[in-house]
């Protein structure tokens, strides 16, 4: 498997043209569109093109294929939720807050970014290398959860549980509530309840007493 870093990409020319780079973004912003509503695995080139009005052709003009073309979408996006990722890490935070930093970041990150997190993660249940690419995306809030925890459990919180199998669990949870609360042509999200229930869940399983 190939990490998302080390693929190889074909080298394109910078677009010469307004035109060229305002059909670009007509494409992007379709295949996000139709992404969001159907998923990666049921989306055809044919479907993005008349989405965005264009021709299959000028598809293919910026993109070899619509694997090729989440591949440089997920690489393009990368680093954002890296950095959206530090504010959770800045001092001063109580625990419930920081819980709830986590939970904004991830939540913001699949808003803004739906139809790469829709397509990587569904493209991972036939790709090697989405495979790799999705378990690189998850990586940074599982290492962030699994160092929550371990401090947690340094208080007296969750003993007994496996740090990282717990933080996976999470992030788990986090991809699959974002998933069903974002995709499709859903108008009715609210999202700083979306956020205060993760919040809530993810505070709950780490530092809420358990019952005897």
């Amino acid at each position: 498997m190939t990490a998302l870093s080390e693929h190889p990409r074909r080298e394109r020319p910078v677009l010469p043209t307004a035109r060229g780079r305002r059909t670009q973004a007509a494409i992007d912003a379709a295949a996000r569109t139709v992404v969001a509503r159907k998923g990666i695995l049921a989306t055809t080139v044919a479907d993005i093109a008349a989405e965005a009005g264009r021709s299959t052709a000028s598809f293919y003009n910026y993109y070899d294929s619509k694997e090729a073309m989440v591949r440089e979408w997920a690489m393009r996006f990368q680093d954002e939720a890296t950095e959206r990722a530090k504010a959770i890490n800045r001092p001063g935070l109580t625990d419930r807050e920081r819980v709830r930093e986590a939970a904004a970041a991830h939540w913001t990150t699949y808003r803004h970014r739906l139809a790469e997190m829709i397509s990587v993660s569904q493209l991972a249940m036939v790709s090697d290398d989405f495979a790799q690419y999705w378990a690189e995306l998850c990586s940074v809030p599982i290492a962030f959860i699994t160092e929550m925890v371990k401090r947690a459990q340094a208080q007296g919180h969750c003993p007994g549980d496996d740090p990282h199998l717990l933080a996976e669990a999470i992030v788990s949870m986090f991809n699959q509530f974002c998933y069903v609360r974002l995709s499709g042509d859903r108008t009715d999200v609210d999202d700083q309840a979306c956020i205060l229930t993760l919040t809530n869940i993810v505070y709950r399983t780490i530092f809420g007493k358990e019952a005897d």
